[in-house]
Parts: structure tokens; C-alpha cells; sequence
């Protein structure tokens, strides 16, 4: 139990550069605070003591902002920053090595009494205000961009933006040393953007062909350093 306690608080300081020492990390982090009444309230719950597990968990939903039902699986190592707003389902299941922002939603979307909330492998993170819905499974060392709804599975070192969300598997996964978390979330791609300019491309070659390698009219441009300008549309 003490080293699991130990893991938790070095957690936060591994993954929060905000966290200053040890006391801090333990008056001031209610994902901290939500995690510890979540392991109580799903030995509870494993332990058929189902009711006294879901108002433990109330409890603590009350406190924290964050809600995580008691018969939830999360592993070890896992991390909530911020919290507020956080929603863990009955049947979802956290790998090790798990960081999640505030307003993370691990929900189901099936009325029967299945298996209908997220599996989340190690090393994952999920970035602020993201949906993760169903009985779908994240691989590893995947990131999940702020605001994503994440409707069907990604493989290992994936990279999903968007709504829906798209999967964009990296070229060349960074497994960082001794296991340590990815946590650049705000470096993510443009699927959208990127195809725009792809076709932005297709049809100005397409003008110089009918048009004899000439122009007319306006032509529309590539955004310059992800900007796009309006004087490049013709409205």
C-alpha cells in the first residue's frame, strides 16, 4: 500500500512541473485525491459491498470533481491533472502510466449491462475536454488531442485529433527513457488543414493545365505558417 502511495505522489511530481514538493502534491491535487478514494471504493465494490462503493465514490465526486465509478479498472502510475470534470465509466479499464487532463470523459454507449466503456493501454495521454466513447480500445503510448471524440480503436502510438476523431499512427513513436510520459499534447497534426492544402495544390494544377501554364482569376494559397488569409478566397 505505501509504495503504491509513494507511486501516486511521484507521479505528480514526474508529470507536474507546477508541483513543488511532496506536502504540496498532497493538500493540493484532488486527481490525487479522487485516485486514493477510487482504489478504496473499488476494493469495496470487487469485495461485493457495492453500495457503500458507489457512496464512497459520491463522495469523493463531491470533493474532487471527478467521478469515477467504483468498478472501474485503473492501474498504476495513473495521473489526473487539474481533474474537474472528469468522468470514468463503470466498465472502462486504465492501463499503467496514464495521464489524463480536466474534463476527460471515459464513457459508455450501450444501455445493456456489458462491457461498454474504453480500454486505455499504458503510457497513454489524453489531452483537456476529450471523449472517449465505447467499448473501443487506445493502444499504447497514444496521444489524444484537446477535445477529441474518440468513437472507434487506435493502434499503438497513435496520434487522434478531431471530431470524429482521426487516428494518425507516427511514423517514428518517441519511447522516452525508463518509460517516461510523452506529454507534448499540443504538438499535433492538422488532418484537415493538411488535406485542404493537398487539394488547394491539386487544383492550381489543374488551372495551369486547362489554362495553358497560365492563371486567371484567384488562385487560392497554401496558409503561411498555419494562417490562412481571407484576401486568398474569393467570397
Amino acid at each position: 500500500m505505501f509504495r503504491t502511495i509513494h507511486d501516486d505522489i511521484q507521479s505528480v511530481l514526474d508529470r507536474d512541473p507546477a508541483a513543488r514538493n511532496v506536502l504540496e502534491v498532497l493538500v493540493c491535487y484532488p486527481g490525487l485525491h479522487a485516485i486514493w478514494a477510487h482504489r478504496l471504493s473499488h476494493r469495496l465494490w470487487r469485495s461485493g459491498f457495492k453500495l457503500l462503493a458507489r457512496w464512497v465514490s459520491q463522495i469523493a465526486r463531491s470533493l474532487t470533481g471527478i467521478e469515477i465509478h467504483p468498478g472501474a479498472t485503473i492501474g498504476r502510475n495513473f495521473f489526473i491533472d487539474h481533474g474537474m470534470g472528469v468522468v470514468i465509466g463503470e466498465t472502462a479499464e486504465v492501463g499503467e502510466n496514464v495521464t489524463l487532463y480536466h474534463g476527460v470523459t471515459l464513457g459508455g454507449t450501450s444501455l445493456y449491462k456489458v462491457k461498454r466503456h474504453p480500454t486505455i493501454e499504458d503510457h497513454v495521454v489524453i489531452g483537456a475536454g476529450a471523449k472517449v466513447l465505447g467499448a473501443i480500445t487506445i493502444g499504447a503510448h497514444s496521444r489524444i488531442g484537446a477535445n477529441a471524440v474518440v468513437v472507434k480503436s487506435a493502434p499503438p502510438d497513435s496520434v487522434i485529433v478531431g471530431v470524429p476523431g482521426q487516428v494518425v499512427i507516427r511514423n517514428h513513436p518517441t519511447h522516452l527513457p525508463n518509460e517516461q510520459e510523452d506529454l507534448e499534447h499540443g504538438s499535433l497534426p492538422d488532418t484537415i488543414g493538411e488535406t485542404l492544402v493537398a487539394l488547394i495544390a491539386h487544383v492550381e494544377s489543374l488551372e495551369k493545365r486547362l489554362n495553358g501554364g497560365a492563371s486567371y482569376g484567384p488562385i487560392l494559397h497554401a496558409p503561411d505558417h498555419g494562417i490562412w488569409h481571407g484576401e486568398d478566397f474569393a467570397i
